[in-house]
């Protein structure tokens, strides 16, 4: 049967519910959200003369939690205009509509009782053949099964998504004996393809897969900190991006999900697992039954585990419980040798290998809650899961963990790991030791490029399956590269195409970048069809390497300063005039110079979840890749007959002048750093390389030529500068920027204009690009500018001065 999902119910609008149909509709959905009806009416209301028959009121569940939604930061909407696609109503005067809707989500509270009542409605309503699941966290599907007609049965299953669903990639799907393999495969297949996750099918055991295992993982953390007598500051360094986990580490999670929630979770765990070796650990420490007992539940109230707090001065503070003591106290920078060592390392893997060799009690405190983690998780297997790799990408998805337990234990040497834990005496499952014997040292291995994964019940490796349209590059390391130097791969990813792949720090652009960008693409126009830039990393790229910048500015090398910024402008014309497409595959963090890789493609294959922009204003200078150039050349683009010019140019203009980053790669579509139809966005993150790759393919399939350098740019002088100058001056006068930032706005004023021009008049790329060139040169040799580079190299934070 051919599924097709256009219009989707969420019941429920709470914090779950409202952002689940917000991601529906992020992704082109008609979706209806629906909430109780209130039971009385609140002072607004009454103030209003409004009654409990008025529709206003009857909706104000639901529109109260959509408006929520709509205040959030981080956005749960790819971009505001978005939530025209949601539809608000009430479970007694809206079920009727759930007869259109193709799939329908239960996010209702976590009660069984409340969940049947729902769903008998839904069963006089839906129509024959529509989807219904549930995002329980917790309770038994099955159990929700009785009373159920035979074709709701068929349709049904767990679908449990994870908060907030936008950026935590997991997808759990829990089928009951009920469940038609057809719904499941569809369910797998969508929810990979159109909303982007990590979906993983999972049993129905308590709490699934990510929270059985994360759980524990929290649980072990409060029982390791207090043998190794810790801080929660401490543990929450060595619980965070040190060891490949969030920035929230552990207790800062905790506050943020709420310690209750938390407790609730390990509590059902305990009642629910009477067979569980490890249940004891899930029996909650005392500290945190007071924090309970309190009401210091996190965020929720206030204070939890962290509690921020204003000075004297009027600044904010961020305090750390005692556990001991049970009051909150300043934080103090924990200073251990292993830590330092370690934060030297960039890349995980090796950084967790040092850190597991180190000797002091910050390693030991690593090593024994990796050996806990790897023993409980090869013990949940067939119990949770019969593959290892579910439990891998539910940890990476859900918790987001950069590798999961068994990714982990890889990276570590499974063999050398077993016997430190069986001297710890946390010896881990039989199958893993028979797995050893039998001559297999690796959860994983790769082969053309395929990972696979081993398989307990046949003791052999199989293909992870539902990746055939991911391009993973790690997946390419075995092969030899078809090139590389010290800062970029160049991969050689089937069909004629190629993939650059940065590997410096934060992926920012340096000389060996540069090199490599203007390398490939010679190397692509003599033996290949194309190039894609793209990378798994962390973030695509961060921008220019400033340090460096910062380095030839303070020693007065402004010859080597022009050099390099004329080596980057070459290269990114380079990219725009190749005679092979070339075809940028940017996701997370792609700012300054790696926007503007951007801007210079063939074609842009975006993630969805790209956070671009023109950002060199914030550290004093101006775009000077390129990106100047081309935003001046999209305003000229723009320009029709019989209009207005100067908005088209402004707009652009403040663009950069407030160093903007799109939060998104649909609001980066609206600021024009991406265009619309021809540009790209990807969904599934794993999925933008492979999507790269086939446009590079479409575009040499449909009779690619190398483009002509433009020399019709229609720049405005002094008509601009004049309008661009007072806007300057006015933001000045009214204290909104600094005398600094002044500077910078009329340097690049002068660029976007053209120049001091007496009228309109076109321009080439290359009068545009000397532009651009002379601005940076004149600002970066500025004892602001580098004083703003020196203090975001320090905090990562820019200074207004």
């Amino acid at each position: 049967m051919k599924r097709i999902i256009n219009e989707v119910a969420v019941l429920g609008s709470g914090v779950m519910g409202s952002r689940i149909a917000a991601h529906f509709a992020n992704i082109g959905c008609s979706v209806l959200l629906l909430d109780i009806v209130p039971r009385e009416l609140s002072e607004t209301e009454k103030q209003a003369g409004l009654t409990l028959d008025d529709k206003k009121v009857r909706n104000r569940i639901a529109n109260d939690n959509l408006k929520n939604v709509l205040k959030q930061k981080p956005a749960s909407l790819y971009k505001s205009s978005f939530s025209s696609r949601i539809t608000i109503g009430n479970f007694d005067d809206d079920m009727e509509k759930l007869k259109s809707a193709d799939w329908i989500i239960e996010a209702v509270v976590e009660n069984l009782d409340i969940k049947k009542s729902v769903f008998d409605s839904v069963e006089q309503f839906r129509k024959t053949g529509s989807l219904v699941t549930t995002n329980t966290s917790g309770i038994p599907v099955s159990q929700m099964l009785n009373g159920r007609s035979e074709d709701f049965q068929k349709h049904f299953c767990g679908a449990h998504f994870f908060n907030p669903p936008r950026y935590l990639q997991l997808l759990e799907l829990i089928p009951t004996e009920k469940t038609g393999k057809e719904v499941i495969d569809f369910l797998m297949h969508y929810g990979r393809l159109f909303l982007g996750k990590t979906t993983v099918l999972c049993k129905d055991t308590p709490a699934f897969i990510a929270n059985r295992i994360g759980v524990f993982s929290m649980m072990a953390v409060f029982k390791l900190m207090e043998e190794y007598e810790l801080s929660i500051k401490e543990v929450d360094v060595l619980t965070g991006p040190l060891t490949g986990k969030p920035k929230s580490a552990t207790f800062r999670t905790c506050d943020v999900v709420g310690i209750d929630t938390l407790i609730k979770v390990a509590n059902n765990i305990h009642a629910d697992c009477p067979d569980d070796e490890a249940r004891s650990l899930f029996a909650i420490p005392g500290y945190v039954k007071k924090l309970e007992e309190n009401n210091w539940l996190g965020e929720k109230t206030g204070q939890g585990f962290y509690k921020k707090v204003k000075k004297e001065d009027g600044s904010k503070e961020i305090l750390e419980l005692d556990i001991d003591a049970l009051e909150y106290k300043p934080s103090v920078k924990p200073k251990f040798a292993s830590v330092g060592a370690a934060k030297a390392i960039d890349g995980l893997s090796e950084r967790l290998k040092a850190l597991h060799a180190a000797k002091d009690k910050a390693a030991d405190f690593i090593k024994m809650l990796s050996f806990n983690i790897f023993q409980y998780a090869s013990n949940r297997i067939p119990e949770i899961a019969d593959e290892i790799y579910k439990i891998d990408d539910a940890m990476r998805g859900g918790f987001g963990w950069e590798l999961g337990p068994f990714e982990t234990w890889d990276v570590l040497g499974v063999e050398k790991s077993v016997k430190l834990m069986e001297e710890a005496e946390l010896s881990p499952a039989q199958w893993v030791k028979d797995m050893l014997a039998a001559g297999n040292k690796s959860f994983y291995k790769t082969e053309n490029g395929k990972k696979q994964y081993y398989d307990i019940a046949s003791a052999g490796y199989k293909e992870i399956p539902g990746r055939g349209d991911f391009i993973i590059l790690d997946n390419y390391r075995s092969n030899k590269p078809v090139w590389q130097n010290v800062g970029a791969t160049l991969h050689d990813i089937g069909d004629g195409v190629l993939n650059l792949e940065f590997q410096t720090k934060m992926n920012s652009i340096g000389s060996e970048i540069l090199e490599a960008v203007n390398k490939s693409i010679e190397i692509a126009e003599k033996d290949f069809v194309g190039l894609v830039i793209g990378n798994n990393g962390q973030n695509f790229s961060a921008g220019a390497n400033l340090a460096m910048m910062l380095m030839l500015a303070v020693e007065q090398e402004f010859d080597e300063i022009d050099m390099a910024v004329r080596t980057f402008q070459n290269t990114t014309m380079h990219v725009r005039y190749s005679s092979v497409p070339v075809v940028v595959a940017p996701h997370n963090l792609t700012l300054g110079g790696g926007c503007e890789l951007c801007l210079h493609a063939d074609k842009v294959q975006a993630s969805a979840e790209t956070y671009i922009g023109l950002v060199e204003v914030g550290v004093g200078i101006i775009p000077a890749g390129g990106g100047t150039k081309e935003m001046t050349l999209r305003a000229s683009d723009s320009f029709k007959k019989d209009m207005v010019e100067m908005p088209e140019l402004q707009w652009r203009f403040m663009n950069i002048a407030t160093a903007k980053v799109a939060t998104s790669a649909y609001e980066a579509m609206d600021m024009n750093i991406f265009k619309e139809g021809r540009d790209g966005i990807t969904i599934n993150p794993n999925k933008v390389i492979y999507d790269a790759k086939r446009s590079v393919l479409a575009l040499t399939e449909n009779g690619y030529t190398k483009p002509l350098q433009r020399e019709d740019i229609k720049v405005l002088g002094r008509e601009a500068l004049a309008t661009l100058l007072l806007g300057a001056y006015s933001f000045r006068t009214a204290n909104y920027i600094s005398d600094h930032d002044r500077k910078i706005a009329e340097k690049l004023a002068f660029v976007m204009s053209g120049g001091d021009l007496t009228q309109g008049t076109l321009v080439s790329e290359q009068y545009l690009l000397d532009l651009e060139r002379e601005a940076f040169l004149s600002l970066i040799s500025e004892r602001k500018t580098m004083e703003r580079i020196q203090h975001i190299l320090n905090t990562g934070k820019p200074l207004r001065n």
